[in-house]
């Protein structure tokens, strides 16, 4: 099956925020399945049992075809959806949102609640990295060593990632390309040698992408 690109978070993190007395502490998690997403929440409801709410939203598979909300005693609508919504807008997946909310004695009403949730789940994925996770390739590049100066030089120049080079009788070089890059890249390495390197393919794997922090540019979320 042909790897797919997709959009998600590059690690787990925990951040909190205080909007007026209440305390918002927003997990966010990769996830892989509903059963991973489900025990996590369990674990989250078990540390902050004394919590008033653990909110949640989770988007799992890669065209998003799982997605789950739950405002855990909130209004309807006012936490759950709104943290559902932040996934969505910024095309993710495999990913878990938990807010867990310790009340600070003030009402926020429910445009002040949509917008709290809203707040801490984009907080969280901005902390998280949301990173694009590309289809690549891995390649082994042999070519005599009067050849592999300028061939290591090239390579540091392109957008090929050098994983490493093995030094014997030839000078071989590991190296990543993206999937959609692959015969372009075959055709960059035939030209630059004059078709006297030996290259092979050895297996798909995901590289990731960092993706712009929107906070940097927007105050959308």
């Amino acid at each position: 099956m042909p790897l797919i690109a997709y959009v998600t978070v590059g690690k787990g993190v925990l951040i909190e925020t205080e909007i007026k007395r209440s305390r918002f502490i927003c997990s966010v998690h990769p996830v892989e399945t509903e059963t991973d997403a489900e025990q996590f929440i369990q674990n989250m409801r078990k540390e902050h049992w004394k919590a008033n709410h653990n909110c949640f939203a989770y988007i799992i598979g890669k065209k998003q075809e799982i997605q789950k909300a739950s405002d855990d005693g909130e209004p309807s609508g006012t936490a759950g959806v709104p943290i559902l919504d932040v996934l969505k807008r910024r095309g993710v997946c495999n990913v878990l949102v938990v807010v867990t909310r310790y009340f600070g004695g003030i009402k926020l009403g429910t445009g002040g609640l949509i917008r709290a949730y809203a707040h801490a789940a984009s907080a969280g994925l901005n902390a998280a990295e949301v990173v694009k996770k590309v289809p690549s390739e891995q390649w082994t590049v042999t070519v005599d060593y009067h050849l592999s100066g300028t061939l290591e030089n090239k390579l540091r120049e392109s957008a090929y990632i050098i994983k490493k080079i093995h030094y014997s009788d030839k000078v071989s070089f590991d190296l990543y390309a993206s999937q959609e890059d692959g015969q372009a890249f075959l055709n960059w390495v035939t030209d630059l040698t004059n078709g006297q390197a030996e290259t092979k393919k050895s297996h798909e794997l995901y590289l990731e992408e960092k993706l712009p922090n929107p906070s940097n540019t927007s105050n959308n979320d």
